[in-house]
């Protein structure tokens, strides 16, 4: 890499990010500038700041997206209906591309060459957020020590030894703990005994939620109002984006909402177990499926539920910023525009069953769907469509007899 004068670090605060400014100013002689996002964890942002300077970061960015990240990446997401796996709700896969957006800007802004984040080789991370920067500025240089032959930490007590040894404050139990990513939509664990996919996650993993055990024995009833697709009042309450996220997860994390326990397959080719706890997003899926069963018709419900599946591997794969993804959007956008109504969500020790759901522009006809008498729906149309749609079968099955 040619000689770097200015660097923006996504920083954390945690042990790696910490070690990466003393190392980044040790190895390339360049001025580094921290950028923490805040997206909804639980961080002393003061602290984080006079870590960074002490460290010596030149400058220390600490921007609040918590709306931007909820209204224009989950709320995206979800409305497509995307989930990795059947299960994984992307918590973490569309974080990285906003960091990476905002951390783009501040190095344009700051007139900076390079960037740099502190994903290791193994995961995900280094995916998204170097597609992030290709995207955004495809001349930046990017640096990520992991992958450097100049980084010789290889574990966590080197990380903790190399901090010592340059006198980095250091924040933390030195005992062995899960690797954690919080945010306004979720937490994750992995590592330590959840490498063994054998192993129940304890009770005390539980961070946003109750375990089971602890949820109450009485049900609750949630009412989720949407508008266009996304959710916009609880039981008859408007709140903003990342306000009605925390809401959601007040309610649904006391009933033990929202707990996904997956062995999931990486894009680097491994595959990892992960407890992922969402008990908002949970909430907010289960009332959106609800609404366009009521408003979609069958074949764009269908073909929806196909594009899923490639949405969701665009987020988890990191490339939010592309074409396709945003071609995508504007379909379910389309889909979206009569997605508004309530639905009544009933949640009791960890499910999330809707119990009622009604919309002013719904397609369910209670006159066509009725078990009673009506003077709608001519049965007897249904002999000549059968022998139609039917014609195709009955003639394989001809042919399956040697008949002519």
């Amino acid at each position: 890499m040619s000689e770097v004068k200015k660097v923006v670090l996504a920083y954390s605060g945690g042990l790696d990010t910490s070690v990466m400014i003393t190392w980044l100013k040790e190895h390339y002689n360049c001025e580094v500038i921290a950028f923490s996002a805040n997206i909804g964890q639980d961080e002393d942002w003061d602290a984080v700041r006079e870590k960074a300077l002490k460290t010596g970061a030149s400058k220390v960015f600490i921007e609040d997206l918590r709306d931007e990240f909820v209204r224009d990446y989950i709320f995206p997401t979800m409305r497509a209906g995307a989930v990795y796996e059947d299960r994984y709700l992307l918590g973490t896969s569309f974080a990285r591309p906003l960091i990476a957006k905002r951390q783009i800007e501040i190095a344009q802004q700051e007139g900076a060459d390079a960037v740099a984040h502190g994903a290791t080789g193994k995961g995900n991370d280094q995916v998204r957020f170097e597609l992030g920067y290709m995207a955004l500025d495809p001349t930046i240089k990017i640096i990520a020590p992991w992958k450097d032959d100049k980084w010789t930490i290889r574990s966590r007590e080197d990380a903790i030894k190399y901090a010592e040894l340059h006198q980095i404050p250091l924040t933390f139990q030195r005992e062995k703990t899960y690797s954690e990513d919080a945010n306004a939509w979720h937490i994750s664990h992995e590592g330590y005994d959840l490498e063994n996919p054998w192993n129940e996650p304890g009770k005390g993993i539980w961070t946003y939620t109750n375990s089971l055990e602890d949820a109450p024995d009485q049900a609750e009833y949630v009412t989720l109002s949407f508008e266009k697709g996304n959710p916009v009042a609880v039981n008859g309450e408007s709140f903003g984006p990342a306000a009605i996220v925390a809401k959601l997860n007040e309610i649904g994390g006391k009933h033990g909402i929202g707990q996904i326990d997956i062995v999931e397959n990486r894009l680097v080719g491994m595959k990892s177990r992960g407890v992922y706890e969402n008990p908002g997003g949970a909430i907010i899926y289960e009332g959106h499926r609800a609404i366009e069963s009521l408003v979609l018709d069958r074949d764009t419900y269908h073909y929806k539920q196909q594009l899923a599946l490639k949405y969701a591997d665009l987020v988890y794969n990191g490339q939010w910023f592309c074409t396709l993804r945003e071609s995508l959007d504007a379909f379910v956008d389309t889909t979206q525009q009569f997605a508004t109504g309530e639905v009544r969500i009933k949640l009791y020790k960890g499910n999330a069953f809707t119990v009622g759901v009604k919309s002013p522009h719904s397609l369910y006809s209670e006159a066509l769907a009725t078990f009673e008498e009506d003077s709608v729906y001519d049965q007897k149309d249904a002999n000549g469509f059968i022998r139609l749609f039917g014609l195709p079968i009955r003639s394989e099955g001809l042919r399956r007899r040697g008949a002519k």
